[in-house]
């Protein structure tokens, strides 16, 4: 069995428009060519500094922004070449969870509407059936029946995600992108949420596609891990491998940055150049990407782009040293 839904060399470039006649004056490069697959029912975890193209490769792959070029599959359907009603039907399998939980929901509609909303569009319910599916999904998500007809500014942030969640599963898709679901939530609340996401995986043997830039997060629930740089991914494994032996330099300093719960232990060292920023998607520096905030670079790193390639099963490193 192949991949639920794959990616292949794709690109997404932004035109920079500049002039009193708005001309393309360059281009930003968000995502870079990215090779990624998702296998049905695992969650693969997207993580990398904020601006490195996670959100926009993930909006990409339901073509809510559409690619420059490459591809993107669903069970070996090439989604890019669909329109109109073969469209509809694939993105009704492919939804989203958005990272703000108020903006991503209409201020003007009830809970009803909102989680209603899809399944009226595609055909699915209307009338007492609709009511009688939205009750299912919200109790499903940890809801009230009585919450039914309140609107958004009626609920705790924790509880707007729950809503956004029932309108990701209401027409019971294969694939969900999480697009840092819990990044605004209190701890607590946090743990509440990932913890439902999980049995809701469980329930229905969904795929995540799980985009955070909080590493502990990404521990917890991702079966693999990709660590994108630039709109590249530099490095991709298990997520025991990537944690235990992670292999590029920037996979190394990502994890040097997670925080000890010990106020007594020796914090580890920061393994990019001192003073160095993250360099800007306009003006991509030549071959690695990460070259220059790298303290091991050799002047190979500066003159091509390393390939990513396999140095053991599952595990990916797109690096020039040790041989990558």
């Amino acid at each position: 069995m192949g991949p639920l839904v794959e990616s292949r060399s794709l690109v997404k470039d932004f035109p920079i428009r500049g002039g009193i006649f708005s001309r393309s004056v360059g281009i930003l490069r968000a995502v870079g060519g990215v090779d990624l697959f998702l296998s049905r029912g695992e969650t693969v975890g997207l993580v990398g500094e904020s601006g490195c193209g996670k959100t926009t490769f993930g909006r990409c792959l339901l073509r809510l922004i559409e690619p420059t070029r490459g591809e993107v599959y669903y069970k070996s359907i090439n989604i890019l070449k669909l329109k109109g009603k073969e469209l509809r039907q694939i993105r009704s399998k492919m939804q989203i969870v958005f990272q703000d939980p108020f903006g991503a929901l209409d201020p003007r509609q009830t809970v009803l509407d909102i989680v209603g909303e899809p399944l009226r569009v595609n055909g699915v319910a209307e009338g007492r059936d609709l009511k009688k599916r939205v009750l299912e999904l919200i109790q499903r998500v940890g809801l009230t029946p009585d919450q039914l007809h309140r609107f958004p500014h009626e609920f705790s942030g924790g509880q707007r995600q729950r809503i956004g969640i029932a309108r990701g599963i209401a027409l019971n898709p294969d694939l969900l992108v999480l697009d840092e679901p819990t990044s605004s939530l209190d701890v607590s609340v946090q743990a509440q949420v990932l913890n439902l996401l999980k049995d809701l995986q469980e329930e229905m043997r969904l795929t995540y596609l799980f985009i955070s830039h909080d590493l502990s997060v990404i521990k917890h629930m991702s079966d693999r891990i990709g660590v994108m740089y630039l709109g590249k991914i530099l490095e991709i494994g298990s997520t025991g491998e990537i944690f235990a032996e992670p292999l590029h330099p920037y996979t190394k300093a990502l994890l040097s940055s997670i925080p000890i719960p010990d106020p007594h232990a020796r914090m580890s060292p920061v393994l990019l150049k001192e003073e160095t920023d993250v360099p800007s998607p306009i003006n991509l520096p030549s071959g690695c990407r990460f070259h220059t905030r790298c303290p091991a670079a050799k002047p190979e790193c500066s003159a091509r782009e390393a390939r990513l390639l396999e140095v053991s099963d599952g595990h990916m490193v797109a690096c020039h040293l040790e041989g990558y």
